[in-house]
């Protein structure tokens, strides 16, 4: 497992996050991004997870509504990566991946474009 502390971890997603397009950020709404260390002992390998309505299922209804929630994993991608390189990228692919979940995108299409 790399070696990483949980202020590092936070660096490599906000550093992912300034490398979204700013034409995708400035789309993003009503959006948070959280990291925990562990996801629930149910699915001990979960990367990231995405919770909230996706910008294409909202309707007249969403309004007043708590931030649709991202939160990225450290221990689990610091488990599957060897160097601090592999975490970069996957944290890197993670973002990108509950982003899109944000948007609509499924993780059938996102599987297809290489964000598995």
């Amino acid at each position: 497992m790399l070696e990483m502390t949980r202020e590092e971890f936070e660096e490599l997603v906000g550093e992912a996050l300034d490398r979204i397009p700013p034409e995708l950020t400035r789309l993003m709404d009503n959006v948070a991004v959280f990291v925990e260390d562990e996801p629930a002992p149910e699915d001990p390998e979960l990367l990231g997870l995405y919770e909230g309505t996706p910008l294409t299922e909202r309707g007249e209804w969403y309004a007043g509504v708590l931030p649709d929630r991202i939160t990225i994993y450290r221990n689990p991608t610091l488990r599957m990566c060897a160097t601090r390189e592999e975490a970069i990228e996957e944290t890197e692919i993670t973002v990108v991946h509950e982003i899109a979940h944000h948007f609509g995108i499924d993780d059938e299409r996102l599987h297809a474009l290489g964000y598995g």
